[in-house]
């Protein structure tokens, strides 16, 4: 961790970067992402599937007392952000046609 201009320490990682990443896995399983930048509020990730557009998500990034993880919008934990294959795979299962 390094000092931020406050004098404290910064986290190793942002939400942001955690999203990006997601992003990444999301788009090669052949979902589409837009990674959110709302004022006022906590980024997200809009998740698509091109094949099915009512089948969407927003993901969101958050640090708690046992790390970081992604959530739902409904507030359910998805995956430990560490792992994000895992936060992928279930991700494009939950916005798969059936």
């Amino acid at each position: 961790m390094t000092p931020d201009d406050t004098g404290t320490a910064a986290p190793a990682r942002t939400r942001i970067e955690y999203l990006e990443e997601l992003g990444d896995a999301l788009v090669q399983r052949g979902l589409r992402v837009r990674l959110t930048l709302p004022r006022g509020q906590s980024p997200s990730l809009h998740v698509m599937n091109p094949d099915a557009s009512a089948l969407t998500e927003n993901i969101l990034a958050e640090r708690g007392a046992d790390g970081w993880w992604y959530w739902w919008s409904w507030a359910e934990r998805i995956a430990p952000a560490d792992d994000v294959a895992a936060a992928a795979d279930r991700v494009a299962l939950v916005l798969a046609v059936p």
